[in-house]
């Protein structure tokens, strides 16, 4: 920052928001901006548009401009994180034009890039820092309509004439609507529904939407209905084919109130705005808010007191970090409930990583080894993505985890009706690393499960993720109806035709079983099993999650692995929760976490797992999965994050080393 405290703006692209952005930062207490990074820097207007600036030759070099502190990302919709994750790493605070990104998913890496950074990083919806929404949430506080029950918002224009190459109607650059307006009528449903909440919004918990896609790809015209927890329901619509009233309307029982075109307040230059107050009784009165300044002035200035005071994200009423990724949330429910999805966020656009890199393995910091009939080094640990339903967002996790050192992944025939094979597929295709990868295969799910559903299963499997193999294969279940020397010949018969080319073994399996298979592989000189998939973790489970689980804990589970020169895939290694603030005693909301772990003797773990997680600076889930990586090779966890920055979390475990006493004081208490 300069001697005089002010932050050092600079625009990270030159389109007609900058300029409304840079009008803006003219008329704040920060102001003005410094410099403009733009790909064409001889551009005509630029001067003009932007007078008293530097022009900069390319995004790079603004980013790497020393005398700017902040910049406030501009460009189309598809490069915000991109960019954002650049600015975030090169240590400038960031102010990004709204939606932060296409999807939650993107939001949250760009704020895990934040987080690492120690920068700020807020979502640009000016109407949320400007004195009429101030004034709007004094008067909703204070029941003046009484309680709400609806709100109604759009906000749509009719772009004319239709121009197919123009950003909005462009699908390659995720034009449209919903992106475009629509957050901004789903914010104010969500900051109105929330006016109570301590987090100052509310996310529904329900959201149906229909549109129309028009020729090019994009929603011109859509409507979202929004069903909070609270019972308060939100119509929301936008467009850019048809001009609407954009009318907020905020019902309640003693009344509504009424506000045009609310995100432009009194307009971009300042101006008087009139909130309307209609009884239910028939009375009508006005609130005029009055202000001057810029509409944009505001973010700015909301802006750099976040930065100067060292906070991350901005203060309410502005988006905080959970906001944006709330809103998004909604957008994603939006977009899936009428079929909206960009050429971009497609595998065969998206071949490089979120931050625009060709995908490699970067760190060390996920551990690789090696076990029998795997020829290739493998993490010791394996990701699932029970938890995505599109590529872009499992891509972001996938790729994550790989530059970490993670190449182990699992997947299943039957895991969201076939969506986890195809992302599995879809990744590794569009990034080119088969060779590189481990595959974990499953099939045999009760109530197929018979020997010749392996085959049949395993030719969908590799279809959708078109490959040719496998490289570890597991019956999903077992069935002690059927012999198991014809499910050991079934998967023999995979391996010798090349589509299993590694281990192979069963989920849920009892030892008993486990060791007539082996016995009869050696005896038939068929593949023997040697890979086990139980659920094993530093909590034991009490009550099986599922109908058929089996759980692998216990010395002797552990001596039966060495002996018999087995390795567990082990599924809920972190106990799914239990080593949270989700469990406890006397925590009943999750019926299920309380079911299947809660135990004296679990508690007791997890108490010794927090106090030394204390000690090394870390979580107690992350001295849980630990502990499950120190089994002296006998044990590989499968973890299922739900998030990047449950990922991140979880990847931080593996700078814990815990010695083998920790471990047995872990298990047992034995100091």
């Amino acid at each position: 920052m300069t001697t005089t405290g002010k932050i050092r703006w600079g625009i990270l692209g030159p389109g007609t928001i900058a300029r409304d952005f840079f009008a803006g930062a003219a008329q704040s207490n920060n102001g003005p901006v410094e410099a403009i990074g733009t790909r064409n820097p001889d551009k005509p207007g630029l001067a003009e548009s932007f007078p008293g600036t530097r022009i900069i030759n390319g995004y790079e070099a603004l980013l790497a401009d020393p005398d700017i502190d902040a910049v406030y990302i501009a460009i189309p919709h598809p490069g915000h994180a991109e960019w954002a994750i650049k600015a975030a790493e090169a240590g400038k605070h960031v102010l990004c034009e709204k939606p932060m990104g296409l999807s939650a998913a993107e939001a949250e890496a760009m704020q895990e890039a934040a987080r690492k950074a120690g920068t700020f990083l807020g979502e640009a919806y000016m109407y949320r820092l400007h004195p009429l929404t101030a004034k709007l949430i004094e008067l909703v506080k204070a029941k003046t309509i009484g309680d709400v029950r609806m709100i109604k918002s759009s906000f749509g224009f009719a772009k004319l004439p239709f121009d197919p190459e123009h950003r909005l109607f462009s699908n390659k650059l995720a034009g449209g609507g919903i992106l475009d307006v629509g957050g901004y009528p789903v914010s104010m449903a969500r900051l109105v529904a929330g006016i109570d909440e301590v987090s100052g919004y509310l996310d529904p918990d329900k959201v149906t939407a229909v549109g129309h896609l028009g020729e090019t790809g994009v929603d011109e015209w859509t409507s979202a209905l929004l069903q909070f927890p609270n019972g308060i329901i939100a119509e929301v619509s936008c467009s850019v084919s048809l001009a609407q009233e954009n009318v907020l309307r905020i019902i309640g029982t003693k009344g509504r109130i009424e506000l045009e075109q609310f995100w432009f307040a009194g307009g971009k230059q300042g101006g008087r705005s009139v909130i309307r107050i209609i009884g239910s009784d028939g009375s009508r009165s006005e609130v005029e808010v009055d202000e001057p300044r810029h509409l944009y002035s505001f973010e700015v200035d909301a802006a750099s007191d976040a930065i100067r005071a060292g906070r991350n994200e901005f203060s309410y009423p502005g988006m905080t970090r959970a906001d944006t990724l709330g809103n998004l949330r909604v957008v994603d429910k939006w977009r899936a409930a009428i079929g909206l999805e960009y050429e971009s966020e497609k595998y065969t656009s998206r071949t490089r990583t979120l931050r625009g890199d060709v995908l490699t393995r970067k760190t060390n910091k996920v551990t690789r080894g090696r076990i029998e009939g795997v020829p290739k080094e493998m993490s010791l640990a394996a990701l699932g993505l029970m938890e995505f339903s599109t590529f872009s967002g499992a891509a972001i996790v996938l790729d994550a985890f790989f530059e970490s050192g993670g190449n182990l992944v699992d997947t299943a025939f039957g895991y969201g009706n076939g969506l986890q094979d195809r992302l599995v597929g879809e990744w590794i295709r569009s990034r080119g690393i088969r060779e590189e990868t481990v595959v974990i295969g499953k099939g045999v799910h009760t109530p197929l499960c018979y020997p010749d559903v392996i085959a049949k299963q395993l030719t969908v499997s590799l279809d959708r993720m078109k490959t040719d193999y496998v490289d570890i294969y597991f019956m999903h279940r077992d069935n002690p109806d059927i012999p198991v020397g014809e499910f050991v010949d079934a998967m023999d018969a995979e391996v010798k035709a090349g589509r299993i080319r590694g281990p192979v073994g069963g989920s849920n399996w009892t030892r008993e079983r486990f060791n007539e298979a082996i016995a009869y592989a050696e005896r038939t000189g068929k593949t023997r099993p040697s890979v086990l998939s139980n659920n094993f973790s530093l909590a034991e489970m009490v009550d099986p999650v599922w109908a058929g689980c089996i759980a692998s804990t216990g010395k002797d589970w552990m001596d039966w692995l060495g002996e018999k020169k087995v390795t567990n895939f082990a599924w809920s290694s972190q106990a799914r929760g239990f080593f949270t603030d989700r469990a406890g005693r006397g925590k009943l909301d999750d019926a299920e976490l309380a079911r299947s772990w809660y135990s004296e003797g679990n508690f007791a773990r997890r108490d010794r797992a927090i106090e030394l997680g204390k000690r090394l600076g870390k979580d107690p889930i992350q001295v849980a999965l630990a502990y499950v990586l120190a089994q002296q090779g006998r044990v590989v966890p499968l973890i299922g994050p739900r998030s990047l920055a449950e990922l991140n979390h979880s990847v931080e475990a593996f700078d814990i080393r815990p010695s083998q006493d920790d471990v047995r004081w872990l298990e047992r208490g034995d100091k």
